[in-house]
């Protein structure tokens, strides 16, 4: 028996409904998810793993449907669950800081600041929840102002994400017409080759951060800067060349940082700073303290200690969480034979 037009609008009304109490109950969760720093990415990414197995290739166009509506949930629940966390980036507004910062969180309230440093000390202060800072390149290798103040500052790290970096020539004049370049240290350094190439002659001018060049292009006569397509688009510059770095394949890792560590989430990671002692095999022993207990490294950096000569500071990174039992075992071992162990900490491995 075909049903009726008012019981078919009885039946949507009630699925409808069904879908509300299942956005409250989403929310719900993400608010009780704040403490371990779940990152949106990260949480939507498993869902619609989900639902590639529930809507295999035969239903292709099903798929597509629920995987953009899932998307939009995932999207306002999450700003609703967490809109009032604070979160610090290296600014100003439209910086890479600040692109990875909405690629991780969403939308929230972001506090920009001037310096890594500074990231720091607003979460070390209470005035930010979290905190993104970048920790390394693929072009240019490791942050060393990051890395300087994990040396400082009892702060954790509690999530990570991967942001592909494509660099854009912005100006209010013509290419023939530049004659100074502006941008931070690393991003000139990315885009050496065609900077060389294309403005022989030009001067690189250093800054604090690539939006900052932005807003210099846009207020100084035959400037440009080397920044992103957003700040162009926001200080109203030209587009003079697009995807100017040097390496087409250039991501930057960014470190999310807090005052709590996040919970296993079955794909984690795990980071260290230590110091041995300076004598031979110091650091091979180290090393064995992982491979024994079959943990895989996944990054390791020396890092000069201020103030001492060959003495160092060592960044790694395994794989696996510090509450489970191999990596609590290396951690007892490691800190056996160190002058100083620091567990920065363990959070989800980002997507990328």
């Amino acid at each position: 028996m075909t049903a009726s037009k008012s019981e078919l609008s009885d039946r949507l009304e009630s699925i409808d409904l069904a879908i509300c109490d299942l956005v409250r109950q989403r929310t719900e969760l993400l608010r009780s998810l704040r403490s371990t720093v779940g990152s949106l990415d990260d949480h939507t990414a498993q869902s619609l793993n989900s639902v590639r197995a529930a809507y295999g290739p035969e239903k292709d166009e099903m798929q597509e449907a629920v995987s953009r509506v899932l998307a939009y949930v995932a999207g306002v629940t999450h700003q609703t669950a967490v809109e009032k966390t604070k979160i610090a980036y290296l600014g100003p507004e439209f910086s890479y800081s600040y692109s990875a910062a909405r690629k991780f969180f969403g939308s929230e309230q972001f506090q920009s600041v001037q310096t890594i440093r500074a990231v720091f000390e607003e979460i070390e202060r209470g005035h930010a929840d979290f905190g993104i800072v970048p920790i390394e390149n693929s072009t240019d290798g490791r942050i060393v102002d990051t890395l300087t103040m994990f040396v400082r500052k009892e702060v954790h790290i509690c999530g990570e994400v991967y942001l592909p970096i494509h660099h854009n020539l912005l100006a209010r004049c013509s290419r023939s017409e530049i004659k100074e370049v502006y941008s931070k240290p690393q991003a000139l350094s990315q885009c050496r080759a065609w900077l060389a190439e294309h403005l022989p002659g030009v001067k690189w001018i250093e800054v604090a951060s690539t939006a900052l060049a932005a807003q210099i292009a846009a207020n100084t006569p035959n400037a440009a800067a080397v920044a992103s397509k957003d700040a162009g688009v926001a200080l109203g510059l030209d587009l003079v060349a697009q995807d100017i770095e040097d390496n087409p394949d250039n991501v930057t890792r960014f470190a999310v940082i807090g005052s709590k560590d996040s919970e296993p989430s079955g794909r984690d990671k795990t980071s260290l700073m230590f110091q041995v002692p300076h004598k031979p095999g110091a650091l091979a022993d180290a090393m064995l303290v992982f491979r024994d207990r079959g943990l895989n490294l996944t990054w390791i950096e020396s890092f000069p200690i201020p103030g001492s000569l060959n003495e160092y500071f060592f960044f790694v990174e395994l794989d696996g969480h510090r509450k489970q039992e191999a990596v609590q075992a290396a951690i007892v071992a490691l800190q056996a034979m160190s002058l100083r162990v620091s567990i920065l900490g363990s959070y989800p491995k980002g997507m990328r």
